[in-house]
This record gives structure tokens, sequence and C-alpha cells, in this order.
């Protein structure tokens, strides 16, 4: 009869342990399946996108000339273009913009004319499920909204927050349910102990049994417990410091603040300034060249002389010093790069790799300039001029690829050597 309670008593015990370290290990499980059922939540429950998979394409690959709203950037704002174009057009205008508008399609042919001719780079890589979902992510987003308050910012970005709260409360009752399993497993074991203890027939080993104590001490201090946080605390460890040293450098939204308050706002977009004349280098050589203060003269010896961000400028010739402008993008000593091979012979715009220049009041990075996204750029960027038949600088180069099968209109970077680690090392 007794040595009936005494396995109850085991099974009991066994039962509080396990409960105990399930407890434990609940709200990193539910933590799991709470992100888990938001990603789905976010694809609007359709297996075929991903909200979030379509939000890391747009800011790696269309951020720098679209916006997710409708204010046109380099190109026109997105919101709502799921309205405005059928799927497959939009498809094929992605994988291919050129080749749309070489084909006649009317709407190609006016969105290229509409934005100055300027070519999007095609993206020939992307799949149906990778636009789909960029697509996805243009349609599920709202913009930032802070609190008035001064609280924390809420983003709205179409993700069923509804879901969210409904498994918090699961949660919280899978806790407490389990802390009530605890409770009652507690009341049963002390009450199987107790009973036991009253019968003085039983042996030692049954003794030992009976008078053992759950040491949740001991759990924690159990080689196996120690071993699990050792490898998630390593884990941790290692991750965060790969990320850090992967971000080295990585400086997207650095904005300093420059000794003399220039506006690219006013100057490159209200009164239409072109880069090159205070960048002189940027169409010439391999650098664009900071301005020099004669420059600045060329306008300010007449314009806003009385100006007190003006003054610092006379100050500066007057005393022969040089104004000591913050660099903004800078790029490791071991990298060659030649802004004339970019903007003259890939006819690249300056928005390509600076932003929306002509918008800022204060000059901020907004590429990360790592070589991934540089090795991006020459795997998608289309080479000007390629296709043109009445250019020779190009013969030979069509003629070998034409041996490929590559037509002239798809040749990319890459093709002609872009991804050669001495075009940009050596």
């Amino acid at each position: 009869m007794f040595s009936h309670y005494m396995k109850r008593l085991i099974k009991v015990k066994s039962l509080l342990a396990f409960t105990l370290v399930f407890l434990w290990a609940a709200p990193a499980m539910m933590a799991q399946e709470d992100s888990t059922a938001q990603a789905q939540a976010q694809s609007g429950g359709d297996s075929d996108v991903s909200v979030d998979h379509g939000k890391e394409l747009f800011n790696a690959n269309c951020l720098t000339c679209h916006n997710p709203t409708d204010v046109p950037k380099t190109g026109p704002g997105l919101k709502g273009v799921t309205d405005r174009r059928s799927e497959s057009w939009i498809i094929a205008w992605i994988q291919n913009s050129q080749k749309l508008i070489q084909s006649g399609d009317k709407q190609a042919v006016a969105l290229y004319e509409e934005y100055n001719k300027l070519a999007m780079p095609a993206y020939e890589d992307f799949t149906e499920y990778d636009i789909k979902s960029i697509l996805a992510y243009i349609d599920a987003y709202e913009p930032v909204v802070v609190d008035d308050k001064g609280g924390d910012e809420t983003t709205v970005d179409g993700t069923a927050t509804a879901g969210g709260e409904y498994l918090n409360l699961l949660l919280g009752g899978m806790i407490v349910l389990l802390l009530l399993v605890l409770v009652v497993l507690i009341i049963i074991t002390q009450l199987l102990t107790r009973f036991l203890k009253q019968d003085e027939n039983l042996d030692e080993a049954d003794k030992e049994v009976v008078n053992q104590r759950f040491d949740l001490g001991a759990v924690f201090q159990s080689k196996a417990f120690l071993t699990v946080v050792g490898v998630f605390f390593f884990l941790v460890v290692s991750k965060a410091g790969i990320d850090k040293v992967m971000n080295i450098g990585i400086q997207a939204g650095y904005a300093p603040t420059q000794p003399i308050a220039f506006s690219h706002k006013l100057h490159a977009g209200a009164n239409e300034v072109d880069c090159g004349y205070c960048h002189t280098g940027v169409y010439k050589g391999k650098s664009a060249n900071i301005p020099s203060a004669n420059i600045c003269m060329n306008c300010h010896n007449q314009i806003k002389r009385s100006s007190p961000e003006i003054q610092k400028i006379y100050a500066a010739i007057e005393n022969d010093q040089p104004i000591e402008w913050v660099r903004v993008h800078n790029l490791p000593d071991l990298v060659y790069f030649n802004h004339a091979q970019h903007t003259v012979a890939g006819q690249l715009e300056c928005q390509n790799c600076h932003g929306q220049i002509e918008e800022m009041e204060v000059v901020q990075q907004r590429a990360p300039l790592t070589m991934g996204w540089c090795i991006d750029c020459h795997r998608e960027t289309v080479v000007q001029g390629a296709a043109d038949e009445s250019n020779e600088y190009y013969d030979r180069l069509r003629a070998a690829h034409a041996k490929d099968g590559l037509k002239a209109a798809d040749i990319k970077v890459k093709d002609i050597g872009g991804l050669e680690c001495s075009k940009c090392h050596y």
C-alpha cells in the first residue's frame, strides 16, 4: 500500500520539477510564438507575401529614390501604386524598366519622361514573391505617429495589434494556470509526505524519499542549467559583438553641425544651384571637392552680406584661414572611388548615393556606403550607353556579350568587371 503511495509521491515530485522548469521557460517560448504570430499578422495572413521581407528589400533597394508614402523623391511616391498600376505591370517595371520602355509601353514611357528620363536600375534577380512582398509593405505602411504628450512613438504599419493583445492575454493566462498547477502540486506533495511520515514501518530507502526536500537552488546550481545559461549568454554576447563589428564605419544618419549653417535646401533646392558649381570636381575627377570661400563670394559679395553666417566667410578670408567644414561622407583609405566615373560615365544622379540632398537643411549621410551596398548597386545597375549603337566605345563590349546571348540593353556593371576586387581595392 505504502509502496503505491511512494510511487505517487515520486511522480508528483517529478511533475512539480517539470512544472517549475516549464514555468521558467514559458515566457521565452510564448515570446517566440508572439513574434511568429506577429510576422504572420504582418503578412496579412497571406503566405505568398511577407511584409517584413518587403520592408527589408524596400529599405535596401528602393528607399534612396522612393518614399513608401505619396511624397515623391527622385522617383514617385509609392503609396497606392497597386491601385494605379496592375500587379503584372509593376513586376515587369521593377525587373527591367528599360525593357518595358523600349517595348513602347505607354505607361512606362510616360513615367520615364515625367521623371526626366532618369533610368531606374533593373532588379531581374527579384522574384514575384520579392516584389509582392515589397508591394505588401507599401500597402501596409503608415507614417510614425508621435505622442503629443511626449510619450513613445507608435508605428502604425498595418500589423494586427489586436492579435498581439490576444497573445499577451494568452501568455498571461498560461502563466496564471501554471502557477495554479504549481500550487496544487505543492499541496499534494505535502499531503502525501505527511501521510507517509505517519508510518513507522518504512525502510531507509523509503524514508530517504519521504524526507527528501525539493531544492530549487540545487536546480539552478546544477551543471545542466549552468551549461544552458552559459551557452545562451555566449550566443547573445557573440551576436552583439558581431553586429557591433559589422557596423563599424556605418554612419547612416550622421549629420554633424557645420561651422557655417549652409542650407542645401535653399541653394540646391529653391535656387536650383547645380552641384558641380560648388563641388567643382564632381563631374571631372575622383573627388567632388569642398567649395572654397572664393566660390561662396561669387554670389555673397553682393547677396546677404550682413548675414551673421556670411560674415563668418568674410572672417575666414580676412584671416586667411580655411573654413573647417566637417566631412559627412567618408570612405576608408583602402577604397578607390571616382566621382566622374559614376556621374559622367555611369550617368548617376547625386541622389543615388547622397539621398535628397536638395531637401536637406543639414546634410546627413543617407546610404550605408558599405561594400555590400556598392556591390548590390553594381549587380543591378545597367551600363548606360551600352545600348547606343552609335557609341563606338562599347562596340567590342557589345560583341563580346552578344556571344553569350546578352543584349546590350541588359549589360550591367557586374558584366564589365564591376565585381572584381581590384576595381576598388588595389
